[in-house]
């Protein structure tokens, strides 16, 4: 699905009555079936841009649109995982997946969805399993494929593998990696690694320490699957982007420690 953001700025009011901006004048086209991840230093906005984007949180001004369809509140056009996988304890693995579903499909064809998506993220032996039996990289599999089964054109994730180890982290990229190039879906993806982002992204959206606004749209042209000896070059470009707005942040940080 084609993505179009105009003009999105965004502030929240403080306890203290003070204005807080955390989006300044973002513009941003994404093509449909493009990997884009949103990467930048913390607090920037990279989240609140996400949330914007699912029509979670309403953008002070600007819009959003969705194959034109301007977004003012969450649909099944589109698709979130969160940083931790927020699956329902009480249910197993499959009822997890099938509970978007449960209002436009009947029951034979819920369970054929799960069992479709299961099987995509590894899972189908652990169907009956309850989440506490999985471990965090596996619960995040099943919030993967709850996404998924819902068949959104736009796929939204936020630093979904930012609670994990590195080992599971690597797996996991993969997999979602495996995912997109067997789906085809348009996705948006949040992170704070420079590597993930290039190893996953076609493009990698750079954006400025607070308010955050885009500093750079960067193109990632390697051949996939990507190897560590050709990302290297591009992390060290990427990082050199980043690393005023990381001083940016530290420097605001130190000052507001003194000023309290």
């Amino acid at each position: 699905m084609y993505l179009d953001i105009s003009n999105i700025s965004k502030s929240f009011q403080r306890n203290d009555e003070q204005s807080l901006q955390a989006l300044k004048d973002i513009n941003l086209e994404i093509k449909e079936g493009e990997f884009i991840s949103l990467l930048g230093p913390s607090g920037c906005g990279k989240s609140t841009l996400l949330s914007i984007i699912a029509g979670l949180t309403k953008p002070s001004s600007g819009a959003v649109s969705l194959d034109s369809k301007e977004i003012t509140e969450p649909g099944p056009d589109k698709s979130m995982v969160f940083q931790e996988p927020a699956l329902f304890p009480w249910m197993s693995v499959k009822e997890n997946v099938t509970f978007p579903l449960r209002k436009k499909m009947r029951k034979h064809e819920q369970e054929q969805a799960a069992a479709a998506y299961l099987k995509m993220v590894h899972l189908s032996q652990f169907a009956e399993n309850h989440p506490h039996e999985l471990s965090g990289g596996m619960q995040q599999r099943v919030a993967i494929a709850r996404a998924l089964a819902m068949d959104s054109g736009l796929l939204l994730m936020d630093e979904p593998f930012g609670a994990l180890d590195e080992q599971t982290r690597l797996v996991l990229q993969e997999e979602v990696e495996r995912i997109w190039l067997e789906t085809k879906k348009t996705i948006v993806f949040v992170t704070h690694s420079i590597r993930e982002a290039i190893k996953l992204s076609d493009r990698i959206i750079i954006m400025s320490a607070r308010p955050g606004s885009i500093i750079s749209d960067f193109k990632v042209d390697i051949e996939r699957p990507r190897q560590q000896q050709d990302m290297a070059k591009l992390e060290e470009d990427v990082m050199a982007i980043l690393k005023t707005e990381i001083e940016n942040v530290m420097k605001e940080e130190l000052q507001y420690a003194g000023n309290h």
